[in-house]
């Protein structure tokens, strides 16, 4: 008789992963959540981004930034071969994280209300499963990342169809970086939504924990001004930073982010191996 080789951990992530995929954009609250989310970014995209490209193009926009910030505080942004791109990314820097705290919530507090939870475990392991629900919701949130990116290009090359190729290899450089500054949070909210017993709890547990942390370390700060590098384990501490900078230099942020998505990863695996489920 042949023998079947049972699926490895890896297949099982992935396995996992396509199934949040799928789950998102096939179910009706999953549906409802991206009409909603594409109606956002419509109503962005239609007013405040291209309102704001067409007045970064201005001269005289740029001598009001550096009487206003400072000679070369917002000198790379000028740089953009693509306004409504740079525009976009301004936006996108501060939008998307918060979205993804929302759309990433009900990870795991779900199904461990319902008791599913410790019925997945018996199929998978449980690191499989912390890692493929993550995937996933990567997955899901690089989707939108795309869609909202091919929403901006069309507006731009409805302005000039010349800018068609600047647009696809700057949104190449947006997208990666966007997709690295959103796995922190993400798998944020993977540990959190272990400790939740619903996705609004688990968006609660996130704004509490990162107003407190960012206090913490602000007063850490004033009591002891050498460590200041202290606020970089707290995701997102990169983005203002990342604001001031075009093409390839905005990757330069980029280990900031890896790191702490390695570091909360494996502590919410341990969590995952010994929480009750």
């Amino acid at each position: 008789m042949p023998v079947t080789t049972p699926p490895s951990g890896i297949s099982h992530i992935w396995l996992l992963a396509k199934y949040e995929l799928t789950k998102r954009f096939t179910n009706k609250s999953g549906m409802v959540a991206l009409i909603a989310f594409m109606l956002i970014w419509a109503i962005l995209l239609l007013y405040p981004i291209k309102s704001a490209s067409e007045f970064i193009m201005q001269p005289n926009f740029k001598e009001f930034t550096e009487a206003l910030f400072g000679p070369g505080s917002l000198q790379h942004l000028f740089e953009w071969p693509v306004p409504e791109l740079a525009v976009f990314w301004l936006a996108a820097l501060y939008l998307f994280p918060m979205f993804s705290i929302f759309i990433s919530a009900d990870q795991f507090s779900s199904d461990k209300q319902r008791g599913s939870l410790r019925f997945l475990t018996l199929r998978v392991s449980r690191s499989s499963l912390f890692f493929g629900r993550f995937i996933g919701q990567m997955l899901i949130q690089f989707a939108l990342i795309i869609l909202t990116l091919l929403a901006t290009i069309v507006m731009v090359i409805s302005r000039d169809v010349s800018l068609l190729l600047p647009s696809l290899t700057t949104s190449l450089l947006v997208m990666i970086n966007l997709v690295i500054v959103l796995l922190p949070y993400t798998a944020a909210m993977a540990v959190l939504s272990l400790q939740a017993n619903s996705a609004r709890q688990a968006s609660i547990f996130a704004v509490i924990l990162w107003a407190i942390v960012s206090i913490i370390i602000a007063i850490i700060n004033f009591q002891f001004p050498q460590l200041n590098g202290l606020s970089m384990i707290l995701p997102g501490s990169q983005i203002s930073s990342m604001i001031n900078t075009q093409g390839l230099g905005s990757l330069a942020f980029a280990p900031i982010p890896l790191v702490q998505t390695v570091v909360i990863l494996g502590l919410g695996n341990v969590f995952m191996k010994r929480s009750a489920l």
